[in-house]
């Protein structure tokens, strides 16, 4: 079977979800009764229905890479969650597994992989973004998030959650991912003072895309459903119990995430999403729920903060001398922002605190790496060695 034909399908412009139910009618013939945008229809993935490629969020930039595989390769599949030992897959004929291997190279959810005829893992296509930080703790390695995104929804409660630095800190993640962010303001109906909220966000970026709502009112959340269509995909983000999986039920419409209350005392919320997965919503789009992170460290992550801070940087670049540090500095630019209250001091000294961490976490990471190339080539000629010696 050569490439051509077996991706025939890709050609085609089918969106809707195909299952469909049969009515008989009083004569006995048989009519099929389309279920696309019918509200009694469930619409988490589920094996017994077929979807086609591009409501998985299939686009040119995948299709243009299949020209260029040489190997042989049937089935194109999307991880839709990530377990311990193994992926949870997605193709245009149902939901399969795929068991997790040492050979294969890291992967995450929302990755696009190729598949052969015995449903072997063949190769990892490139991704069009790719949300990844510090893992958590003392652990020197990078965490993948998720791949291949259209939006990320950053979002954050309208009480005692809402925090200025933390939400920087998701911005600069989410622009170094090459993604557009949204800024999700929740709980909406329990806030009494909204505008201090929106001029605090205008500060960081005057064209920043925010939404406030109430998640448990759809008619609020339903600014968000213009994002999830069309075979896009948007990621949630955000510490817990800021009203991620409520959101997610609402623009699923049932309760496939759970929910759980936040503590009274500081307004904190406990861990309810406890693992990364897809799910598909009535308008076509993709929602990837994330667990909540109360840790998020950045790490070569240098253009995503420029272009967070890019009113600090604009400034920085009209400074007399080119090495700059914005504390006395004759001709300094950036003070005379603060001065003139054009930028705060609180923003100078966000950003040079996380170019300090982004910039110390990559170089751990980066001598991390480079002694296990070291490592890796010290076994080979070792291994190489005992070779020799037993032909010897």
């Amino acid at each position: 079977m050569t490439k051509s034909n077996r991706f025939n399908h890709l050609k085609s412009s089918t969106f809707s979800r195909t299952t469909s139910s049969v009515n008989t009618t009083s004569a006995g013939t048989s009519t099929a009764t389309s279920v696309e945008n019918d509200p009694s229809v469930p619409t988490p993935l589920d094996s017994a229905s077929i979807y086609s490629l591009k409501q998985l969020g299939w686009n040119g930039f995948f299709q243009q890479q299949l020209q260029t595989k040489t190997q042989e390769y049937v089935t194109v599949a999307r991880i839709s969650a990530h377990h311990r030992s193994q992926y949870q897959l997605l193709t245009k004929d149902g939901e399969s597994t795929l068991a997790i291997h040492l050979n294969m190279p890291e992967m995450t959810v929302g990755d696009w992989l190729l598949l052969d005829d015995q449903q072997h893992f063949v190769s990892l296509l490139e991704r069009s973004a790719l949300f990844s930080r510090k893992a958590a703790g003392a652990k020197v390695e990078q965490q993948l998030i998720a791949a291949n995104l259209d939006w990320v929804f950053i979002v954050s409660s309208l009480n005692d959650d809402f925090n200025i630095n933390r939400i920087e800190r998701y911005l600069a993640l989410v622009h170094e991912a090459k993604v557009t962010p949204v800024i999700v303001l929740t709980k909406v109906d329990l806030c009494d003072d909204l505008p201090p909220y929106i001029e605090a966000l205008r500060e960081l970026d005057s064209s920043l895309l925010i939404e406030t709502v109430n998640g448990l009112d759809e008619q609020s959340t339903q600014a968000l459903s213009s994002y999830c269509v069309d075979g896009k995909t948007v990621a949630f983000i955000g510490s817990s119990g800021v009203g991620k999986s409520t959101l997610v039920n609402a623009l699923l419409g049932d309760s496939s995430q759970l929910t759980s209350a936040i503590r009274q005392d500081d307004s904190k919320g406990r861990h309810t999403t406890t693992s990364r997965s897809l799910h598909l919503t009535r308008g076509g789009g993709l929602l990837l729920d994330t667990p909540g992170m109360r840790e998020l460290q950045l790490a070569d992550c240098e253009e995503g903060l420029n272009e967070t801070f890019a009113d600090l940087v604009e400034y920085s670049q009209q400074c007399r001398f080119v090495d700059c540090q914005h504390e006395q500095e004759p001709g300094c630019a950036v003070q005379a922002a603060i001065e003139n209250g054009q930028l705060t001091e609180r923003r100078l000294q966000s950003y040079q605190k996380l170019m300090r961490e982004q910039a110390l976490n990559g170089a751990s990471m980066a001598e991390k790496r480079a002694k296990g190339k070291s490592l890796s080539k010290m076994y080979k000629r070792v291994q190489g060695e005992a070779r020799l010696n037993k032909r010897g």
